[in-house]
């Protein structure tokens, strides 16, 4: 600089100007957003708090945890070298105050060199992905019958087919070797499709419709950055009441996702995701949902963890206590089923006070047959695996994650 202003031309005029750098580069990429060359917000916080931040010149301050997020990245990094999926996402926080501790989609994006980015694959995946995401609808259908009084954990559904038709559309098992008769708690520990159907149906589409707007899951969602998507609407009828009882025909946020299962399992006190933080009487907390919606709902996400029969064994982690739900869903291309899937985990724990949700949600993971996969239980390592499914996929490295950062969640919150 010294040099060119002792070239003497006129032509070269000196101004300053504030320029941003972001130390933690990627880190918070989906969350912060970027600016334009006039440090004016575009997106994320950045454009959501421009005025505000510009008018009262005060700091904004973030619920995140720095360390938590980059265990929970590094995590969902090694996923891609397992499942050479094309993305990922996760969200974790605060069941009952909604604070947002972390919030990472995968790939992301280095703030500093404000890039323009028209590849949809950078869109952040937990706010603004609208997804069928499967069987993890399947424990909100099971709630709405627990609150609607129409069925309790150990009523006995008789009979199971392994497959319906509504219409001219075929309902069919994954799981095969299903018996035909299965308790209402049993339908939800070995995801069964054709039994959540039938604890839909008892529902009805009035009442089920009713619950699924009340926790948040239907409408677009109110939030602290502008990139928020919106689930697509549709006309309820007893084919859709069927298929949106186990999650497909059906679609919303993961972040959407993550308040529902957090409103279910937190005893039925309705929260508001936040990234920002702010001083709260949690004993003000609006209540929606009946007490027994949590109390029957939660020892049975633990036992999908924690049972041979559940689908998420992977998650087990030791001390954490963890409990959930699986889902694995065709992903639609141009309105088109295709063969790729997303395949999302649900975690709340510890299950018996819950404290935390952690989603996670992986974008076209493929099987891998080279991976050794090491059970938690003590039985001997498994090599490879075909299934492409959250159980084998999601799972895994909610566990993996779980370990990472429980001792500093442990520690800290």
């Amino acid at each position: 600089l010294d040099e060119l202003i002792l070239l003497g031309d006129k032509s070269i005029i000196i101004e300053q100007k504030i320029s941003r750098i972001y130390p933690q580069e990627n880190l918070f990429s989906h969350i912060i957003g970027q600016i334009d060359d006039d440090n004016n917000g575009i997106s994320g916080v950045e454009k959501s708090f421009d005025k505000n931040l510009k008018k009262n010149n005060l700091p904004l301050k973030l619920t995140l945890d720095t360390d938590i997020q980059y265990l929970i990245r590094e995590e969902l990094k090694k996923s891609e070298e397992i499942f050479q999926n094309l993305g990922s996402g996760a969200i974790l926080m605060d069941i009952n105050s909604g604070d947002i501790i972390s919030l990472v989609s995968l790939p992301d994006f280095n703030l500093n060199k404000r890039e323009s980015i028209k590849d949809l694959n950078y869109t952040n995946k937990i706010t603004k992905g609208v997804y069928e995401l499967g069987s993890v609808f399947k424990t909100l259908t099971l709630a709405a019958a627990f609150q609607n009084d129409v069925i309790e954990p150990e009523t006995i559904f008789k009979k199971l087919e392994k497959k319906i038709f509504c219409d001219k559309y075929l309902i069919a098992e994954y799981d095969k070797e299903l018996p035909p008769d299965l308790s209402a708690e049993q339908i939800l520990i070995r995801s069964s499709n054709i039994g959540s159907v039938r604890i839909a149906q008892k529902v009805g589409i009035e009442d089920y419709s009713s619950f699924l707007k009340k926790i948040g899951v239907l409408e677009k969602i109110s939030f602290d950055i502008d990139e928020v998507g919106k689930p697509i609407n549709f006309r309820w009828g007893k084919c859709k009441l069927a298929t949106a009882s186990f999650g497909h025909g059906i679609t919303t946020t993961p972040l959407q996702l993550a308040k529902a299962y957090a409103i279910i399992s937190n005893g039925g006190y309705q929260i508001d995701p936040t990234l920002v933080f702010k001083t709260r009487n949690l004993s003000d907390k609006k209540k929606i949902l009946k007490s027994e919606v949590s109390k029957k709902i939660n020892p049975i996400l633990r036992k999908v963890v924690s049972t041979k029969e559940g689908t998420a064994h992977f998650a087990d982690v030791y001390g954490y206590e963890v409990g959930g739900k699986t889902g694995t869903a065709d992903k639609v291309k141009k309105g088109v089923y295709t063969k790729n899937k997303i395949n999302t985990f649900v975690s709340i724990f510890p299950i018996s006070n819950p404290k935390f949700l952690l989603l996670v949600l992986l974008d076209e993971p493929k099987p891998s047959k080279d991976y050794i996969y090491h059970y938690r239980d003590g039985r001997p390592p498994y090599k490879g695996n075909w299934r492409n499914t959250a159980g084998w996929t999601t799972v895994l490295i909610t566990g993996n994650i779980i370990e990472n950062i429980g001792p500093i969640l442990a520690t800290k919150y």
